[in-house]
């Protein structure tokens, strides 16, 4: 197999989940979407759908995260979705010819997206065949976002819909708002 750090990859497979908390080892995917992209950030492809979870489970989990409770709306859609969702096996199938698809064989797949950090852990605890595909580095905009405050004082100002597809092309729209700024 060809050395993985000198493969640049083609694409970025951008990827936003909706969770009950942010403990990958006890809360659960409610919502996930993926996003295929060139390096222009034009959509090769699209996918997006709820995670089922029993309603019991997450209802308790949501209870349990005081972020939820505090946005009962927005909880409420969140349960709706999940339980209207697709089993999390066949979600992981799905994502992973959407991979097959758009990925050459040895391509690395690299992950992209906000605090991606954290939808990781749940990728690696929930859905580790899908985990095993993707590569080691990931492209962050959280980090992209520490700089540009940090360093030249620029906001982005975010929607904040919580919702899976909306929150990543706000991440897409951001990356490319900081490149803008940025001389090359």
């Amino acid at each position: 197999m060809a050395d993985q750090k000198r493969i640049t990859p083609t694409k970025l497979l951008w990827i936003d989940l909706e969770m009950t908390g942010l403990d990958p080892q006890n809360d659960r995917i409610v919502e996930l979407a993926a996003i295929v992209t060139d390096w222009n950030f034009m959509e090769l492809d699209v996918f997006e759908t709820g995670v089922h979870q029993e309603e019991e489970t997450i209802r308790s989990l949501f209870a349990a995260n005081p972020w939820s409770v505090s946005r009962p709306q927005e909880t409420a859609e969140e349960i709706q979705v999940s339980l209207s969702g697709r089993p999390e096996p066949e979600v992981e199938a799905m994502l992973l010819r959407m991979i097959d698809k758009h990925f050459e064989v040895g391509e690395p797949v690299l992950l992209a997206g906000n605090s991606i950090h954290c939808d990781r852990g749940f990728i690696k605890q929930w859905m580790p065949n899908l985990e095993k595909r993707l590569h080691y580095r990931m492209l962050d905009v959280s980090a992209w976002k520490v700089v540009m405050q940090g360093k030249y004082g620029v906001e982005y100002q975010k929607a904040e819909a919580h919702r899976a597809l909306g929150d990543i092309r706000e991440s897409i729209a951001e990356l490319q708002s900081y490149l803008a700024k940025a001389q090359f």
